[in-house]
């Protein structure tokens, strides 16, 4: 069994004509958990030098990346919805379909100069994905890769972010579906 089949996908949520693609089914799954880190350690294991420290982002890109921190012998930062880090921050607002969302990092999280690979489970329309790599840079990071579990090519992230000059990977994507 592969990746894709072992994420769940709930018709109509959050709303009607929606298909929901649920990870928390993969993430249950010991052997589906350990396919997903296997896979990008597999990726990134020989490029490790390509980048610093890894990024997640919340909430399932700290599953991801704090796993993939620990076999890649990388340290992790977390990107937080607003309120939730303790220290000094910089936040970053963006558009949502229904609304806007706001993000923060640590001030001193990421250094200048310093190599990101950013992660998170999905890449629907990319609009986490640049505000978190809006957050890297503003700190002077850079973002030489965005890593996701699932990608919807359909939704336009993808292209959004490839359009911006960033590298995108991918384990599965659900494509019309």
């Amino acid at each position: 069994m592969s990746i894709k089949s072992r994420i769940r996908t709930v018709p109509d949520h959050p709303k009607k004509g929606i298909m929901f693609r649920d990870i928390t089914t993969l993430l249950k799954d010991p052997v589906g958990f350990k396919l997903v880190i296997d896979g990008f350690t597999e990726r990134y294991v020989k490029r490790a030098g390509e980048f610093d420290v890894i990024v997640g982002i919340e909430s399932r890109g700290f599953i991801i990346g704090g796993a993939l921190s620990y076999t890649l012998g990388k340290g992790f930062v977390p990107i937080r919805k607003a309120g939730k880090l303790p220290a000094e921050k910089i936040s970053h607002e963006y558009e949502l379909e229904y609304g806007t969302d706001k993000i923060e990092i640590h001030k001193d999280a990421v250094g200048k100069g310093t190599k990101v690979l950013l992660v998170d489970d999905l890449l629907a329309t990319g609009g986490t994905a640049l505000a978190s790599a809006a957050l890297i840079e503003k700190l002077g990071g850079i973002v030489p890769e965005m890593a996701f579990i699932v990608d919807l090519p359909d939704v336009g992230g993808h292209k959004r972010l490839t359009d911006r000059g960033y590298k995108v990977f991918a384990l599965t994507e659900f494509e019309g579906d």
